[in-house]
């Protein structure tokens, strides 16, 4: 191939790629536009990754009555992750002080105890009055706080905030599996 071809070729995919990659940045929804540190390293991640799944975004804690709740988030990320499904883990130490380690310490404990494999994010708030800014919008969108550890929020692929489930309810329990197998059936718009 000539020299000219070559540079025009590359030329074309640069372009190409810009412009998906300009698409995906604007079909991202407002509630995933942002970017929180990873829990077992703090690298930067974006949740715009997660448009078009349907995303269980719960607050955790390693200390708590609930926390055995991880199983179950763990087995329902393993059920229905290939079908476009993802659990969103965010350690908090709001409620009673039941997550008090560093991030290291947070997913040490996750990975040695109930073998977690869904995103994790770093300690951050979840209420008050300086939540996190994911936390902050879905409290908005759904008039409803965290009132504890394991408090979750259920969201469609269009990234629109369908539900919201407190503490007790597990994350198997038919009322998310139920709104889970729903959203998966319908398509992204």
């Amino acid at each position: 191939m000539s020299r000219s071809v070559t540079t025009w070729l590359f030329t074309l995919i640069s372009l190409l790629l810009g412009a998906q990659t300009a698409i995906a940045a604007t079909s991202c929804s407002p509630l995933l536009s942002h970017t929180f540190p990873r829990l077992q390293d703090e690298s930067p991640q974006n949740l715009c990754q997660y448009q078009g799944k349907v995303i269980l975004v719960v607050n955790t804690a390693s200390f708590c009555g609930f926390t055995s709740q991880y199983e179950g988030l763990e087995t329902i990320y393993a059920k229905y992750k290939d079908q476009g499904f993802v659990v969103l883990g965010f350690p908090s130490n709001d409620f009673g002080q039941q997550e008090p380690g560093s991030n290291k310490e947070i997913a040490d404990f996750c990975k040695n105890t109930y073998d977690v494999k869904f995103p994790m994010f770093a300690k951050s708030s979840v209420s008050g009055s300086n939540p996190n800014p994911l936390f902050k919008m879905l409290i908005t969108k759904t008039g409803t706080t965290p009132k504890w550890n394991f408090y979750k929020y259920l969201i469609d692929r269009n990234g629109n905030v369908i539900d919201s489930y407190g503490s007790v309810t597990k994350p198997t329990s038919a009322s998310i599996t139920g709104n889970i197998e729903k959203l998966l059936g319908e398509k992204a718009q």
